[in-house]
């Protein structure tokens, strides 16, 4: 089959190297001049199964009302006139419920497990190499409840089959040396010794170069101005005024996702949650983990690629505006010189911000739509880089006519 997969992100990229290794004839699309230049670009770095918890949980509804008006609070809804976010922010108060917080966990973590195991089999296959540790995920409480909830959450992952052990502060500490001088700030963590981190810019643009060895086409600075529509299939995409044709089409266009599909009727339940990162360089004498780790209640993560370190985290609701806050850059800044204040950067943080493509529930959409042709990959959130390898593989087999591997809610 001919397909066209609309974005060159982490997501588009993976989705096109397992359908070219099905034997079909892949063109990728994307606006940018390379691939991986907008959400994949500065994410956390995590391959983060441990990390699926929703945001949407029982927990949820009061922190963030907690939060409201601090600017550099973990998760800050901006308050004003938007009929999409009132839509999405209904849905996420529908899945705070303790039960769908539980069916939404068993999704994530399936897929997420699936997905791991795909990565680690297309690293075997290729050797690829993008800064990649296999040191697990640490993730650290500095609260008493939040520490509390987080047992009683770890119990449930162990359940579906994540193996996120709870550990003392000794424990953190001897798992992350870099973490003793924070030790008065700590009250415990949780730790998932098979979850990795790696640069997934790194790796979806060297995943790049292999998809196009096996033939497929990326065509880079490109708009995707609309899809067409004649006798309930999609007959092509428009670019510049002209149709690009295929048998089947693929929108894996992140946050953006919803807008090209809604002239089809086609209405996502996806909105932009913008995330920021800084990106330090650090010294031979600079203490900084090794360790990827979660501070929770911060939302935070802590990433190590070579003699980088990547701070990122929050989710700001703004709709798709892409300023960067400095209050929020601040803020990450701030909570790693806490956790870490022998860091002693050689150079200024470089710090970005991102959309990442969020459902109510944090399940993201993928399979077939309503159009038959025409199939989605997208809503992973902050668990894009987590997913992306199952995620493609197990579309790549349902556009074969394969049944995916993972028991998955897919479309």
């Amino acid at each position: 089959m001919k397909v066209v997969v609309l974005g060159a992100g982490v997501v588009g990229v993976t989705s096109a190297w397992y359908l070219a290794r099905c034997g079909h004839q892949v063109t990728v699309l994307d606006r940018q001049p390379a691939a991986a230049l907008e959400t994949s670009f500065a994410n956390g770095g995590q391959i983060s199964v441990s990390h699926a918890e929703p945001w949407s949980n029982p927990h949820a509804p009061l922190r963030a009302l907690a939060w409201m008006g601090r600017e550099d609070a973990p998760l800050l809804f901006r308050l004003r006139w938007d009929a999409a976010l009132l839509d999405w922010s209904l849905r996420f108060l529908r899945e705070c419920t303790a039960r769908r917080t539980r069916d939404n966990i068993r999704q994530i973590v399936t897929l997420a497990l699936y997905s791991r195991s795909q990565l680690q089999a297309l690293r075997a296959e290729t050797s690829l190499a993008y800064d990649h540790l296999e040191r697990g995920i640490l993730h650290l409480y500095t609260d008493r409840r939040e520490f509390a909830a987080a047992i009683e959450g770890a119990a449930m992952m162990r359940h579906f089959g994540c193996e996120r052990r709870t550990v003392s502060v000794d424990e953190c500490i001897a798992l992350e040396p870099a973490l003793a001088r924070a030790r008065p700030l700590l009250v415990g963590g949780d730790y998932t010794a098979e979850d990795e981190s790696g640069d997934a810019h790194r790796f979806t643009q060297r995943l790049a170069v292999l998809c196009a060895a096996r033939g497929v086409d990326f065509r880079y600075g490109v708009t995707v101005d609309r899809l067409t529509l004649a006798g309930g299939l999609i007959t092509g995409a428009m670019v510049a005024g002209e149709r690009l044709q295929a048998d089947a089409y693929v929108a894996a266009l992140g946050s953006y996702t919803p807008l090209l599909l809604r002239p089809l009727g086609i209405r996502l339940p996806i909105y932009p949650a913008k995330g920021y990162s800084a990106t330090v360089p650090l010294g031979a004498d600079s203490v900084a983990p090794t360790v990827s780790l979660i501070d929770d209640g911060h939302k935070i993560v802590f990433s190590r690629f070579g003699q980088r370190l990547r701070i990122a985290g929050t989710a700001e609701f703004n709709g798709y505006h892409t300023e960067i806050n400095a209050v929020r850059c601040g803020a990450l800044m701030a909570r790693a010189g806490e956790l870490f204040p022998a860091l002693r950067p050689t150079g200024e943080a470089q710090f970005w911000c991102g959309l990442r493509p969020a459902t109510p529930s944090n399940v993201p959409l993928i399979g077939r739509s309503a159009i038959a042709n025409l199939y989605i990959n997208s809503g992973h959130g902050t668990l894009g880089w987590t997913m992306a390898c199952g995620s493609g593989a197990a579309l790549a087999d349902i556009i074969s006519g394969r049944l995916p591997e993972p028991d998955f809610r897919f479309l």
